[in-house]
């Protein structure tokens, strides 16, 4: 706990300011969603591999994007793009109703399904499927969160979000192959871009995989 701690605080000094943000870093043991093996490492600042060529986000990365969904509007539902080991998804669990989750790889998908249901997280509903098309059938969502890097944002998940919705997401610009963070606002049928900083995500891929 005291290193969790420790971990809030630094997220204080690097600019996480949202208290309920902090709360919910504070309330999440990090050290569930990561190898036995990396535990001790679990509160740095840094990312981790979680298998299947995925890692799961430096606490700073997990922080800014619950701060940034939060940001406007308060969102009751949302949808996140790369379920991973479900970390981020047990973050933003503890600051909206409900969350639902796409996570490409089967084995990430149902591993972070188990650990979720143990901590007792029952607002998270995770599928198993292609990211890029979103879930329609329970669009619009308030805010939407991607942690896979693209070149452009899928317009399906554009068309998912409601009026004044905001959709976070790493995205390279054209000639330039550094990924920044974009927060698109849709605001009726229009939209706009803010690109914030440097990020470092893995490639959004389309399509599912059975990997176990």
């Amino acid at each position: 706990m005291r290193t969790r701690m420790r971990m809030v605080e630094r997220l204080r000094e690097q600019g996480i300011a949202n208290e309920h943000v902090l709360a919910a870093m504070q309330q999440i043991p990090r050290h569930l969603f990561v190898d036995d093996a990396l535990s001790s490492r679990a509160y740095e600042d840094i990312s981790l591999p979680i298998g299947f060529g995925q890692t799961i986000s430096q606490p700073y990365t997990v922080a800014k994007l619950a701060e940034l969904m939060l940001q406007g509007n308060h969102p009751k539902k949302i949808l996140e793009i790369g379920t991973g080991c479900g970390y981020q998804s047990a973050v933003l669990s503890r600051l909206v109703k409900e969350v639902f989750s796409i996570e490409r790889i089967s084995g990430l998908a149902t591993k972070a399904r188990v650990l979720l249901r143990e901590l007792r997280l029952y607002n998270i509903k995770i599928r198993h499927q292609d990211g890029h098309i979103g879930l329609q059938e329970v669009a619009p969502f308030d805010a939407i969160v991607m942690t896979a890097a693209s070149a452009h944002a899928p317009q399906a998940l554009v068309d998912q979000l409601a009026d004044g919705g905001r959709f976070i997401l790493p995205m390279t610009q054209p000639g330039n192959p550094q990924q920044k963070l974009c927060v698109i606002q849709r605001v009726g049928d229009s939209t706009t871009e803010t690109w914030l900083e440097d990020v470092h995500f893995v490639p959004l891929l389309a399509g599912t995989t059975t990997l176990r």
